[in-house]
């Protein structure tokens, strides 16, 4: 079946459909990534935006019940040269067609992915629509009168709906034990990644995960040990409850944000953020790290960013920057024990050399 990728700036890309049917529409960003496409799928920080895979072929290890990163497909759309229909791999249980189109995912296969990147990184990433049903001409014209990526808060609607624990044995009840556990972690739910609590389990470290909206005197009323704000989707800059939250949290316990959360916790403490030309999204992105001189390859997926002449003022430390563009990706404040990176330190498949972070967030406890 023939499939359309139409973008507003009028590009339009046929190929042929892969998953689910329909039409679909989001913001178009790619992924630098060889691999990690079930993850990227199941990121809920990928929340109303079609991920374009700049790795030539998708889908050749399968996928899995085992690597999801959150409870559902959380892209709005999935784009890529070459759909592997022959997996091969031990664990596979699904192909990529399959898998997507049990998920409802509408994707597309057999475009020109190098033409399409070089065209985001030269215009700044855009809205785009795939389709199956429709002329490019009908695509398009739903597309401008649609509302845009930028105009939702998407966090509210991948966080968890119900508070839940997570640890040794992965996902458990409220009411489950914490005896077993050398600190308690409460992890604000703004779009979780699962192998946050997975690492901090690793490291003795219970998690509490609750929802985006829940107030600061409830998170305190856990007595936890420390918080973590987890990354997520959309503009920090329209969250304003969520700072209140955080603003609220400062200063009352040890305090880690992660993506959004550090865009979160610099907003809170004063800074501004504004939106990259076309983001940073893939596992091969070098950080220098200004207090051990460090450098790190690291793994990335935002397309926010905080403003670093905001931070004069706000008593926080840069602690990492983006080699490529200078992009601050950490910062600190030793008195009010607060530390974040901008990047993935839980990054699954991917580098490891950030993973230090949970055992300096364990010492900060």
């Amino acid at each position: 079946m023939k499939a359309y990728l139409v973008l507003e700036d009028g590009s339009i890309f046929e190929g042929q459909a892969l998953g689910a049917e329909g039409h679909t529409l989001g913001e178009l960003v790619f992924n630098t990534g060889m691999t990690g496409y079930q993850e990227v799928l199941t990121d809920p920080s990928y929340a109303g935006q079609i991920v374009l895979m700049t790795y030539p072929l998708v889908g050749n290890y399968g996928l899995n019940a085992e690597d999801h990163e959150s409870r559902r497909v959380q892209v709005a759309g999935f784009v890529v040269r070459e759909a592997c229909e022959n997996p091969s791999n031990w664990r596979a249980r699904r192909t990529l067609h399959d898998y997507l189109a049990e998920h409802q995912v509408i994707g597309i296969e057999g475009v020109d992915t190098r033409a399409i990147t070089r065209r985001v990184r030269q215009h700044g990433v855009m809205m785009a629509t795939l389709t199956t049903d429709e002329s490019p001409e009908e695509a398009l014209h739903r597309l401008q009168t649609s509302p845009r990526y930028d105009e939702h808060d998407f966090v509210y609607s991948v966080t968890t709906a119900q508070p839940y624990k997570w640890g040794y044995d992965g996902m458990e009840p409220m009411e489950a034990s914490d005896e077993r556990y050398r600190h308690r972690v409460v992890i604000l739910d703004c779009g979780v990644k699962w192998n946050i609590p997975r690492r901090l389990a690793s490291l003795g470290v219970r998690s509490v995960i609750v929802p985006a909206t829940t107030p600061a005197d409830q998170i305190l009323a856990i007595r936890p040990d420390g918080i973590l704000i987890s990354p997520g989707p959309g503009d920090p800059a329209r969250l304003t409850p969520i700072v209140e939250t955080v603003r609220a949290l400062i200063g009352k316990l040890p305090i880690a944000g992660i993506c959004l959360g550090h865009q979160l916790l610099c907003i809170a403490m004063g800074a501004k953020t504004h939106k990259l030309k076309f983001g940073h999204r893939g596992c091969n992105h070098p950080v220098k790290n200004l207090l051990t001189g460090q450098v790190t390859i690291t793994s990335h997926n935002h397309g926010y960013a905080v403003i670093p002449e905001s931070l004069e003022g706000t008593g926080l430390e840069v602690t990492h920057i983006q080699l490529n563009d200078g992009t601050v990706e950490g910062v600190r404040h030793t008195e009010l024990k607060l530390m974040t990176l901008q990047y993935h330190p839980e990054s699954a498949p991917g580098p490891w050399d950030s993973r230090p972070f949970f055992n300096e967030f364990v010492r900060l406890l």
